[in-house]
């Protein structure tokens, strides 16, 4: 297990809802967020699970703002934030649960769910439109537009990065109407920590660079679901089937569903429930 003592401690809300978990005596499901947002983003798929016999946690990274307007106004609050910490964060929270959760992430957050499976501390695991790990090797030109506004100024690997509507709009409503990217991006977005991007995007060019490796070996992953959406620009098909063939080898229970017509957004667009009853299927099999 990754050594989660040098982590920032919990909230006080964070181990708040720990202990509601714990004393629900209902499979915990943890959900995850990635780059760009915040962890309210979740109520909705919070809302579905609990309605369906689970109890749900949401921890944020660490030292997250408590609301989408006060990220908004202070962006050097994403500062210096590391996968590795962040994952060290999730498993802290999950040290603390007394039965094994159901790790749920997006984006970033999917990339953190498969290092958490990869530790062998939970039940189940859904991944969906996964950040790249250590070892996916494909990067299309439309992940690397969508980085770009990170990627192109390395002085951003120590900040908190904003997007314009148009570059939110580009990685992740590319799918949707006008009108709905201005919601979502009005409604959701907040600035987001530099570091992870350019920790994934020299992971296989650097050999000393574990922060976005996943121990895709481990028999107690336990059974893992990667949701890919087919129109996503910041994480394209390539980096999820790529993804999906490395975790195939462990010997669990590994399985990709493609979601037609998706961009980045699936998790919180108009759309999120069919995404979210894809998830809620898999994990009802295993949890």
């Amino acid at each position: 297990m990754a050594d989660a003592t040098t982590d920032i401690a919990l909230n006080d809300w964070e181990l708040a809802e720990i202990d509601r978990a714990n004393a629900s005596g209902l499979e915990p499901v943890i959900f995850v967020h990635g780059l760009w947002l915040l962890s309210s983003s979740w109520q909705p798929w919070r809302d579905l699970f609990e309605a369906n016999g689970y109890t749900t946690l949401a921890p944020g990274w660490p030292d997250d703002p408590a609301s989408v307007s006060e990220a908004k106004e202070h962006p050097e609050a994403f500062a210096n934030k590391m996968v590795q910490q962040v994952t060290n964060h999730y498993v802290t929270a999950i040290a603390k649960l007394s039965k094994k959760p159901v790790v749920i992430g997006h984006s970033f957050g999917g990339l953190i769910a498969q290092k958490i499976a990869g530790e062998g501390v939970v039940a189940a695991t859904v991944s969906i439109d996964n950040a790249p790990f250590k070892g996916v090797l494909p990067l299309p030109l439309s992940a690397l537009k969508s980085a770009a506004p990170v990627l192109t100024h390395p002085g951003n690997i120590r900040k908190g990065v904003s997007l314009t509507l148009d570059q939110f709009t580009f990685g992740w409503a590319n799918n949707l109407s006008a009108e709905e990217a201005k919601h979502l991006y009005e409604t959701f977005h907040v600035p987001a920590a530099g570091a992870p991007l350019f920790e994934a995007a020299t992971a296989n060019f650097n050999p000393f660079s574990g922060e976005t490796a996943v121990d895709s070996k481990n028999p107690d992953r336990g059974p893992l679901l990667i949701i890919a959406g087919t129109l996503d620009n910041t994480v394209p098909l390539a980096i999820t089937h790529a993804s999906y063939k490395i975790q195939a080898k462990n010997p669990g229970v590994t399985e990709i569903i493609e979601i037609p017509g998706r961009g980045h957004s699936l998790v919180i667009d108009s759309g999120w429930k069919d995404v979210a009853q894809t998830a809620l299927d898999f994990v009802k099999r295993f949890a």
